[in-house]
C-alpha cells in the first residue's frame, strides 16, 4: 500500500467517523445526555491509557523528537478532556441532587 493510498484510507475513515458520531450525537434526547457523557468519559480514560501506553514506548525507542512531543501534547489535551469532562458530568448531576431545607 503506497503512502498516498494509506493517508486516504485513513482520511476515509475520519470522516466516516465524524458523520456517524454526529447522526448518532444529534438524535439523543437532552435527557440522555448526563448518562451519554458519562460513559464517553470512561471510554476516553480507556483511550488515554492506551495513549500514556504509545507515548512511553516512544520516550523508550528512537523515534524523532517532534513525534515525542506531539504523542506527549496528546497525552495532555486527552487528560484535560477527561478530567474536565468529569467536573461537568459532576456538576449537572448537582443539579438534579436533593436540596436539604436546613432540617
Amino acid at each position: 500500500m503506497t503512502d498516498i493510498s494509506h493517508l486516504v484510507s485513513l482520511l476515509t475513515v475520519l470522516l466516516l467517523a465524524v458523520f456517524v458520531g454526529f447522526e448518532v450525537i444529534s438524535k439523543v434526547p437532552t435527557t440522555l445526555h448526563t448518562p451519554l457523557m458519562s460513559a464517553t468519559n470512561a471510554i476516553h480514560g480507556i483511550v488515554l491509557a492506551g495513549a500514556i501506553l504509545v507515548t512511553a514506548g516512544l520516550f523508550a525507542s528512537s523515534h524523532g523528537a517532534a513525534l515525542t512531543i506531539l504523542a506527549v501534547a496528546a497525552v495532555t489535551l486527552g487528560a484535560i478532556n477527561v478530567f474536565g469532562g468529569f467536573a461537568v458530568t459532576e456538576r449537572m448531576l448537582e443539579m438534579f441532587r436533593r436540596k436539604d431545607s436546613g432540617r
